[in-house]
């Protein structure tokens, strides 16, 4: 007995409970009404200072009496499910991911509740705060140890999906349940969105799920930031004097290269930082979601075909539920834009699901109207497409354009209304977009050819029809189509939008009293989808593939500086009557009279001396050279540098809502 005692005393002190028996026996016990052994260890599992050995000894014993964890004492296994044990040492990990193991197979009953608890470690209790411009953080981990409790809130995981197969089928609900609110702090959503794509990894039947609820929530945070408010912050941000924020980047890749996470990590500079509080999460999400589609597509350096298509059919399917009816978005819908850079066949089938879109009737208007702004807007942006490719995009609208206007010229509904043509003007709308983008790669190598093929596409026939597309879609495009067009002789346009111009009365004063009203600009309510990136961290990303709004040449803006004294015979004819430029002879003017008398007189009366002027002019680009017209678009000193220059970036599309005055 003496030796006894003296090996009792001498072993470690262990908080257990032994009254009457082993774990099992207080359990049988608790199920019989006894209660005081039960309410002991419940005590004793509870306390803030249990060691690791005693947590071993405990999860080892709870692993032998699982058959008992029944709903009864689900008191219990909720205690043990709040253990600190992702800050022990391995010995207790492992232990209780054996523990979960069992748990779940033997009660299923407690599969949301574990599944509850690992996902609320993606997020650490206490994380970094700003106050008065400097980081705090009230948690002992660091950025090691946080990563090692990821890793091993990932295993736990994987163990439970082990043990019970329809896992992914619960824990959906359960990430989307406990997805931050947009407003938390940077650290909190990076932390759980870099979980949630890695949860895609190991268990890829959830991965169209977690990322349309990243882009879900991705849209919440963009809506929210209009691209105006966050000019408007980085404007006001007092970047000498501000103090540098710091936002961890790369805090592990989705393949857990140690080497790679530690290279990632660290704090960004400071000129990365938004200065908009809701851009700068917005950014930082951003930045992950494109090393995430880089990442899966990517192995080992090469493209992965296999990947990238399966990537991509996940991502065109939130694209057709989110993205598309969404509107007037800034940033999110570039994931798109990414993967699609990658190789061209991915391109061109994003153009080709638009088209689709675009073209049937089926399809509500609005939609089809934002297809056909995306269209446009990734053409005339992306850099990664050749000319041949924007050659059979433009082949394919102008012709649905044609026929679109076949089908109306016989109809009553032969007039210009945007709600019963609105996907007609989108797509007119998205010609011209891409037009003036891409019209020096259309014509370069040989002008000939170039000029040839516009010339087939007869522009003339769109502008002059009796929808009168020119009245319809943004003035800023359709005053530089018009001019471009001018310069290489496809079609004359001022004629027809000075008779717009003329066709939009000004409203004095509203209804309701105040000031007066501006007409609408912008009936189709349109917006260009790949305007330019302004996320500085992210948009790295996007740089290298997109093609910047370039500031016209000296020669072209010499000649939009001539103010309009007469027009040629050639453009007279064009505008009196929609028939080819070739056809028309130095002194066809009988033509149109005949045609069309109140017509010619109107044109007369706008163009005055328009018969006084030679017949060289006409043909003048096929000798190789710049064409020289007479009537040149004319710009008042004020609105030089509005309408006609870029933005101080040359990043930004024409400016909306821009008028080219034209001199008579």
């Amino acid at each position: 007995m003496a030796m006894e005692g003296g090996a009792f005393f001498g072993s470690p002190l262990r908080k257990t409970v032994r009254f009457g028996g082993t774990l099992r026996d207080v359990l049988l016990k608790h199920e019989q009404g006894e209660t005081a052994d039960f309410e002991l260890l419940k005590h004793q599992l509870s306390d803030p200072d249990i060691k690791d050995a005693q947590i071993i000894n405990w999860l080892h014993e709870f692993r032998a009496s699982v058959v008992h964890l029944t709903k009864d004492v689900e008191e219990l296994v909720s205690i043990l499910l709040k253990l600190p044990w992702l800050r022990r040492s391995q010995d207790v990990v492992e232990e209780y991911l054996d523990f979960l193991g069992n748990l779940v197979s033997a009660q299923s009953i407690y599969l949301r509740p574990c599944l509850r608890m690992i996902v609320s470690h993606f997020v650490p209790t206490q994380v970094i705060v700003r106050e008065d411009g400097v980081d705090f953080s009230d948690s002992d981990d660091d950025e090691e140890n946080l990563s090692g409790n990821f890793k091993a809130c990932h295993r736990a995981l994987q163990t439970v999906a082990r043990y019970v197969p329809l896992t992914p089928l619960f824990l959906l609900p359960i990430l989307v349940e406990n997805f931050p609110f947009i407003n938390k702090s940077e650290s909190t959503l990076e932390y759980y969105v870099h979980n949630l794509l890695r949860i895609t990894v190991y268990l890829p039947t959830l991965r169209l799920g977690i990322l349309e609820l990243i882009v879900e929530k991705l849209l919440k945070l963009d809506v929210s930031t209009p691209r105006q408010d966050i000019e408007d912050a980085e404007e006001n941000a007092n970047a000498p004097g501000s103090v540098e924020k710091t936002t961890e980047e790369g805090l592990f890749d989705m393949e857990e290269d140690e080497e790679t996470e530690k290279e990632n990590q660290g704090a960004s500079s400071e000129s990365d930082v938004m200065a908009h509080p809701l851009a700068e999460r917005l950014d930082i999400l951003m930045t992950i979601l494109f090393t995430y589609i880089k990442e899966i597509c990517y192995v080992n350096g090469t493209l992965d075909i296999s990947n990238t298509k399966g990537l991509y059919r996940d991502l065109i399917t939130i694209f057709d539920k989110l993205i598309l009816p969404t509107h007037a978005l800034c940033h999110v819908q570039y994931f798109m834009f990414y993967i699609c850079s990658f190789k061209l066949g991915f391109a061109e089938a994003f153009l080709d699901h638009l088209w689709k879109i675009l073209q049937d009737p089926n399809n509500p208007a609005v939609i089809r109207q934002t297809a056909g702004n995306y269209i446009g807007s990734f053409l005339a942006r992306a850099t990664f497409i050749p000319t041949v490719t924007v050659k059979a995009c433009l082949d394919l609208l102008v012709n649905w354009l044609h026929r679109y206007i076949d089908s109306q010229d016989a109809g009553t509904n032969a007039y210009c209304d945007v709600a019963l043509h609105g996907p007609f003007y989108s797509t007119c709308q998205a010609v011209f977009y891409t037009f003036i983008f891409r019209h020096r790669q259309l014509l370069d190598g040989n002008l000939r050819k170039g000029l040839a093929y516009l010339q087939n596409l007869n522009f003339e026939r769109i502008v002059m029809c009796q929808l009168n597309p020119l009245k319809i879609c943004l003035v800023s495009v359709v005053n530089l189509f018009a001019a471009i067009t001018r310069k290489y002789q496809l079609v004359f346009c001022y004629t027809i939008i000075e008779r717009n111009n003329r066709q939009f009365l000004p409203v004095v004063r509203s209804s309701n009293g105040g000031d007066s009203v501006q007409a609408c600009t912008n009936p189709l309510d349109s917006f260009f989808p790949f305007d330019p990136y302004i996320l500085k961290r992210s948009k790295k990303n996007i740089d290298p593939l997109y093609q910047i709004w370039e500031e016209l040449s000296a020669e072209d803006l010499q000649d939009l500086t001539k103010p309009i004294k007469k027009a040629s015979r050639s453009a007279l004819l064009t505008e009196c009557q929609p028939v080819p430029l070739a056809t028309l002879g130095p002194v066809d003017l009988q033509h149109c009279l005949n045609s069309d008398l109140p017509q010619v007189l109107l044109a007369l009366w706008i163009w005055p001396g328009a018969g006084n002027t030679t017949e060289d002019e006409d043909d003048d680009f096929l000798k190789g050279e710049t064409p020289q017209n007479d009537g040149m678009l004319g710009i008042t000193p004020s609105s030089y540098d509005s309408n006609i220059l870029s933005p101080p970036s040359s990043l930004g599309t024409p400016p909306p809502g821009t008028y080219v005055q034209q001199h008579l």
